[in-house]
Order: structure tokens, then C-alpha cells, then sequence
């Protein structure tokens, strides 16, 4: 058992179901996931955390994993003195925290998430992890290497029901089990030519590409936009995002996100952010 003396504000459930991960799911003792291999239930404990089946030597992981090396507060504090309207997004959810997730299973999980929504993406990265992931015990597995994945074909992976998006992962594997979009370059790249790089893959366009960048790669000036993302920019931040996100605009974008979700209305009726009036 690992203990996180200071969770600086983190709060699971916003953080680990708000779009970012899909390999957490609330069980009766916190959260039980899987990061980059090791399965693990974490629980708030007063100001920190407990991560059940996690040890000592497993700490400068989940800190790093759960973005605790980043003083979420007074960045929190930061975008609020910038911007009136992006204070109150983060404040409906202020313990969300972008998590530094592997960079294959964040590619695959992204490449899966088009046109879908965050059930069936979370029941198609479990199967896949079940059919090609190394079993780590109480029912939880690993997810695939580049390798394991690249040696199916679509048809062969019928059992996921992902439809179109099979050959898309198959392309992605062989690529990144090749050599061709290896994490290494994407790291050293600029942000503009790991994008590039990123859209070699089928499947993988500017929003897929970003969340990539974010999600996988800790490049927190990527700014991925779907629907929910183009309709808060239009409705709240038309002018962009402002001058205080600057270098953390990915960050930002978590708690615009999860307000336009939670506050927008689905159809196309403006409104203003509650508690705003503009920059």
C-alpha cells in the first residue's frame, strides 16, 4: 500500500471520468484502474491518497501519474485572476487534473473514442486489453505492446466490435512497433511536427492528434476540440483562450470541457457562464 500524503486538491471521480482515461471504474474501495501496467485501487485518506497494490518504489510513478508534481492550485488561481469566465469553469470541478497517461494506450483509447461515447469506448479498450494484454490478476490486464497489436489484422479483431476503427489501430501498432511514430521523436518534435507526425497514422486527425499530445505526452498547449470544445469557445471564450493559459491551454481546456458538458445546453441556444460577464 502507497501513501500520498498530499493530493493537492485532487479529486478522483471529475478526474477519472471526465473523458481523459477510460481503464478506471468506480469499485467499492475507490477507484480501480490500471497505469502503464500496475493495477491499483486509490482512495482519498483525508488531505492525501492510498493506492492499494501500489508500494514505496511506486511513488515517483503515481505522482507523476496523477499529476501531483503540479501545483494545481495555483495554477487554478492563476487562470482565475486572468479570466472571470474561466474561474468559473474551474471552479464547478476544481479537483480535475490532467493525467499523464502511457502514449500508446492514449493513442489507441482516441483512435477508438471517434464517433463514440465513454461506455462502449471503455468496453472496447477492456476487451482489447483482455484479448491481447498480459494478465496482472483480479481481472485486470495490461494493456497491449505496439507488438502484440500490430501482428493482428482487422478481421482478427472482431472481437473488440469497433468496427471501422480496427484497421485503424492495426495501422497505429504497426507504425509504432516500426518505428515510424515512435514516442521518442514525437517528444523531441515541436508541437506543430509531432502533430504532423501523429496524422501519418489512419484515422488519427487534429483532434485525436491533440488529445495525444495532451494526454500521452504532457504537451499542455494542446488544445483538443470536439464538439463540446467548439461550442464553449463560441459560447464563452470567442475571442480565444485567454492571455493567463498561456503554456497550460490544455490544462484550461479540462475545465472548460467538463463545464460545457455539465452547464451548456445540447442544442444551439447561447448562454452566459454562470456567475461571468466577460474577461
Amino acid at each position: 500500500m502507497l501513501v500520498l500524503e498530499d493530493a493537492r486538491g485532487l479529486e478522483l471521480a471529475p478526474t477519472l471520468d471526465c473523458g481523459q482515461a477510460f481503464r478506471w471504474r468506480e469499485g467499492p474501495g475507490g477507484g480501480q484502474g490500471v497505469g502503464e501496467g500496475r493495477a491499483v485501487t486509490v482512495r482519498r485518506a483525508g488531505a492525501g491518497l492510498v493506492i492499494e497494490g501500489a508500494g514505496e518504489m511506486d511513488r515517483a510513478f503515481w505522482e507523476q501519474y496523477l499529476a501531483l508534481d503540479l501545483d494545481y492550485p495555483a495554477l487554478i488561481a492563476r487562470f482565475g485572476r486572468g479570466s472571470r469566465r474561466l474561474a468559473a469553469c474551474c471552479a464547478a470541478s476544481p479537483g480535475i487534473r490532467v493525467l499523464r497517461q502511457p502514449f500508446f494506450e492514449v493513442l489507441c483509447a482516441f483512435i477508438i473514442s471517434q464517433n463514440n461515447n465513454i461506455g462502449r469506448i471503455k468496453g472496447i479498450v477492456e476487451r482489447l486489453c483482455q484479448g491481447l494484454g498480459e494478465p496482472l490478476g483480479g481481472g485486470m490486464y495490461a494493456f497491449p505492446t505496439p507488438a502484440a497489436l500490430a501482428r493482428c489484422t482487422p478481421e482478427g479483431l472482431a472481437f473488440l466490435r469497433a468496427g471501422w476503427r480496427a484497421g485503424y489501430l492495426v495501422d497505429a501498432a504497426q507504425k509504432v512497433a516500426g518505428g515510424q511514430v515512435s514516442e521518442a521523436a514525437l517528444r523531441a518534435l515541436p508541437t506543430a511536427g509531432a502533430r504532423a507526425l501523429l496524422m501519418t497514422i489512419r484515422g488519427v486527425g487534429p483532434k485525436v492528434a491533440d488529445c495525444v499530445l495532451l494526454y500521452g505526452l504532457s504537451r499542455w498547449e494542446a488544445v483538443p476540440m470536439d464538439v463540446w470544445m467548439k461550442k464553449a469557445m463560441k459560447e464563452l471564450f470567442p475571442n480565444g483562450l485567454p492571455a493567463c493559459c498561456r503554456g497550460r491551454e490544455g490544462i484550461a481546456q479540462q475545465f472548460i470541457f467538463d463545464y460545457a458538458r455539465r452547464n451548456l445546453p445540447r442544442g444551439t441556444q447561447k448562454v452566459q457562464a454562470k456567475g461571468t460577464g466577460g474577461h
